[in-house]
């Protein structure tokens, strides 16, 4: 995303005058102060030796027969991240505009009997003080989501009742933001404290935290508010009960995730401002048309009232897919004809969107050879005090796991339970990696009772090219889904290769006897997107010296799909990538786009600009065939940049003068649409070596590879970028991050001392990616995701290896020295 890139710049420049040829330990050294939550650092690192060495830094090349696709091209806002140019929304707050600050609860859940503001409105700079009582009524949910979106509406921008500490009270727009918290601390505020429940034990046997007053539904998601059930659905294929008393072995296992945060540097914010009678909000959003339309349903005003400007975002990760603070500048914008900017603190934004905390229950048959005969998944949810993504998120727990597996009766149910804690959200990955986890350990448990080898078991289970995954019919997004079918896998190639390379690695061997060694695998899988709901759209133009524009809606938040969008164009138009540019993500410039999530934007998103410059070069041989008096059928395209046929040539240049005076057709424009039934699914499988002191149950991870079926990798380097970084958070989510609370549903870790995420130093010793081409049909260029599936691996790796290391199971994470610890010392009492 470039957010700390120009800090981490500043400190290779003071290394390298310092040591010219520094070793990768004082390359560590100079960036263990740089938190970087999106590239995992080992890029980082060998940019930096490379630099020192004067060498160019090894390319990858994938299909020969692509000029731009599939080669490495650096992001189109590289030099502008990386010379920290204006960028960010707090880059573009002029002075004057109004300071907004919120008065959070420090209750979990109360009505309030009394608020007084009035000192509060009197503090001389203060613009407006809002509360429930003076802003709009109407419910609405926060999920950045296609409508009618499969989630409550169960939010109100504030209300009498609190359902969670830290949640909205009042807020306060002063003309600084000293006068702002002054203001803030002379509200008064007397509650009635109401019944919480912080666990879904507790909320089965709590009062209802919603009712038919504070919730509804755009169609039926299958909540029960008496129960606190905020959604729940479940399905089958087969006859699992059958399969399993039919089945030669049968285990049965509990496994647990816990709530971590997406922790994006740049935290949550917005500035809003109405220019002649329009309202204008600039935010690192990664859904600006669905914030256009939440906006405009909350505060009654027409979307032709309301411009959506996505500025660059400072990391989001799935956390800026929801509506989280727009609402509030916006309103007061709207009331007061100011600017109005608000940006969370860090301890806010800890609250925002952690990752749904799961209990999974997994039951798996399988025949004596190891045949999968079944699989049960049932899995509970604690969502928090709202719903946002409440049936899709723990849905895709199932729809992203189960269907790796060939496998002919599976079943699962899932139920999503309000609580008195912050809201969970999307994450990267949005349900996967929990599910990922469950239903891999238990594969690998499985394999264990069954006496086969892990990686066998796993060849004879993984999907192939071909199969029907039925159970898709059933994990739709609130209606019924559609059946794929598996148009290639690069699972076995992806285990092979990791197997390859394991075997060519030396195993760690400490001399201390106290350590064990033991490595773990996973294969992973995703989605391109949601096929049947997802759609992208975009507009080509030809400018006046025969370059391009390309305009679409997609919203890169830092994984280069601007980059994606450049690529396209300029691979079916024939020039280089320096002829396009690029504007995206802006309501009133671009066409409709669903924003990045469900890992949509390299094949929806950039789907769509494919499909407008292929019909735009139809435009251009059209124009060309008309300047030369030469039929069209006779005419190509070609680098660079020019039209060829019948001995005959023409110039982009020329063409766009011609088409664009007075006597021409017009300026060359096209647009894409991009929509599909079905889209291609990418695979992966990782591995890890872990070390285990059994004295301590101290983790080291020694070795971690990444093997990834993105079919055709748009831009290697980008794509490996994404696995280091993904693959890194979720070594943390696995081995020590998890956002705690007190006994009265208080936040204990909102800060970087003491919510501790991995930096440089937690690298693997030996860390690599690597990416498989696998041949899709699927247009275009048989490109896949890559941004999500990432996050899928390391926990059922490093559980497995783990085992493999200290012979004892880990099933809820994070895997703490003492759960390892604990686990050792049970185990030699058995």
């Amino acid at each position: 995303c470039g957010y700390c890139s120009p800090s981490q710049i500043l400190a290779v420049k003071e290394l390298l005058d310092r040591i010219p040829n520094p070793s990768e330990d004082n390359i560590k050294d100079a960036l263990s102060g740089s938190i970087c939550r999106c590239t995992g650092y080992r890029q980082t690192i060998d940019a930096v030796k490379n630099l020192a060495d004067g060498r160019r830094p090894e390319r990858d090349t994938f299909r020969d027969d692509l000029d731009i696709i599939g080669k490495d091209h650096p992001k189109t806002d590289a030099v502008q991240l990386a010379r920290a140019e204006h960028s960010f929304t707090e880059d573009l707050v002029p002075e004057g505009t109004l300071i907004v600050k919120l008065l959070n609860s420090d209750r979990a859940h109360a009505r309030i009997k009394k608020i007084d503001i009035s000192k509060a409105e009197k503090l001389s700079g203060v613009e407006a003080v809002l509360t429930y009582k003076n802003t709009p009524k109407k419910l609405y949910n926060t999920a950045g989501q296609g409508y009618p979106e499969p989630s409550p509406y169960d939010r109100k921008m504030f209300d009498r009742i609190v359902r969670h500490v830290g949640d909205r009270v009042a807020a306060v727009a002063a003309e600084n933001e000293k006068t702002a918290q002054k203001a803030l601390d002379l509200i008064q505020v007397e509650y009635e404290d109401l019944p919480a429940a912080f666990t879904i034990e507790d909320a089965l046997k709590t009062p209802p935290i919603h009712n038919s007053d504070s919730c509804i539904h755009q169609f039926s998601i299958g909540a029960d508010l008496s129960k606190n059930i905020c959604a729940s659905n479940s399905g089958e294929v087969g006859d699992v009960e059958k399969a399993l008393r039919e089945s030669d072995k049968i285990i049965e296992r509990e496994y647990e995730t816990k709530r971590v945060q997406c922790t994006p540097l740049e935290p949550h914010c917005a500035y809003t401002r109405v220019i002649n009678g329009r309202l204008i909000v600039s935010s690192p959003t990664q859904v600006p048309f669905h914030i256009r339309r939440l906006l405009s349903y909350i505060l009654d005003i027409p979307e032709t009232k309301i411009r959506v400007i996505k500025e660059k975002i400072g990391g989001g990760f799935g956390s800026k897919q929801d509506l989280v603070v727009e609402e509030i500048p916006a309103f007061i914008s709207w009331i007061t004809g100011k600017g109005a900017y608000i940006r969370l603190t860090r301890a806010e934004e800890f609250l925002v969107r952690p990752r749904y905390k799961e209990k999974l229950k997994i039951r798996m048959g399988s025949s004596a050879d190891g045949k999968l005969t079944a699989i049960d998944m049932q899995m509970k949810a604690a969502g928090g005090a709202y719903g946002p993504h409440g049936l899709t998120v723990p849905m895709n727990s199932c729809s992203k796991s189960l269907p790796i597996f060939r496998c002919p009766n599976m079943r699962f149910s899932v139920e999503v339970y309000y609580t008195n804690l912050p809201a969970s959200g999307a994450y990267q990955g949005y349900g996967a990696p929990q599910g990922s986890f469950a239903l891999q350990t238990a594969a690998k448990e499985l394999a264990e009772e069954l006496g086969i080898d892990h990686i066998e078991f796993l060849e004879k289970n993984a999907v192939k090219k071909g199969d029907r995954l039925e159970i898709l019919k059933h994990l739709g997004e609130g209606r019924e889904g559609e059946v794929q079918v598996v148009s290639s896998s690069g699972i076995h190639a992806a285990l092979r290769k990791g197997v390859q390379i394991l075997s060519e690695t030396q195993t760690n061997t400490d001399i201390d006897p106290a350590w064990f060694t033991g490595t773990g695998v996973s294969i992973i899988q995703q989605g391109s997107g949601l096929p049947g709901l997802d759609s992208g759209n975009a507009t080509v133009k030809m400018l006046g010296d025969g370059t391009f524009m390309v305009q679409f809606g997609g919203t890169d938040l830092g994984t280069g799909l601007d980059t994606v969008a450049q690529k396209m164009a300029a691979e079916i138009l024939k020039v280089d990538t320096q002829q396009v540019a690029v504007i995206a993500a802006d309501t009133d410039v671009t066409p409709f786009d669903v924003g990045s999530y469900a890992s949509s934007g390299t094949y929806f998103s950039g789907g769509s600009v494919y499909r407008a410059a292929v019909k735009l070069k139809t435009l251009i041989i059209e124009a060309a065939a008309d300047i030369l008096d030469i039929e069209k059928d006779k005419l190509s395209i070609s680098r660079p940049g020019k039209v060829i046929g019948a001995g005959k040539e023409i110039s982009y240049l020329d063409i766009a003068r011609n088409t664009q005076s007075g006597t021409g057709c017009g300026q060359l424009i096209s647009s894409g649409s991009f929509t599909a039934k079905g889209a291609p699914i990418p695979y992966a499988a990782h591995f890890a070596e872990v070390s285990v002191n059994k004295n301590t149950g101290e983790i080291k991870v020694n070795k971690y590879y990444a093997v990834h079926d993105c079919g055709t990798p748009v831009n290697p380097a980008l794509a490996k970028g994404q696995i280091y970084g993904g693959v890194l958070k979720t070594i943390g989510h696995s081995l020590y991050e998890e956002l705690k609370f007190d006994s009265s549903g208080k936040a204990l870790n909102t800060g970087f001392l003491d919510y501790k995420v991995p930096m440089i130093h937690e690298l693997p010793k030996d860390f690599r990616a690597e990416l498989i081409f696998v041949e899709d049909p699927y247009e275009p260029f048989g490109i896949k995701s890559i941004g999500e599936v990432v996050a899928n691996g390391a926990a059922p790796a490093l559980a497995a290896a783990i085992y493999e290391a200290a012979g004892v199971w880990i099933r809820d994470w994070p895997f703490t020295p003492e759960k390892i610890l604990k686990a050792i010392e049970e185990k030699k009492n058995d």
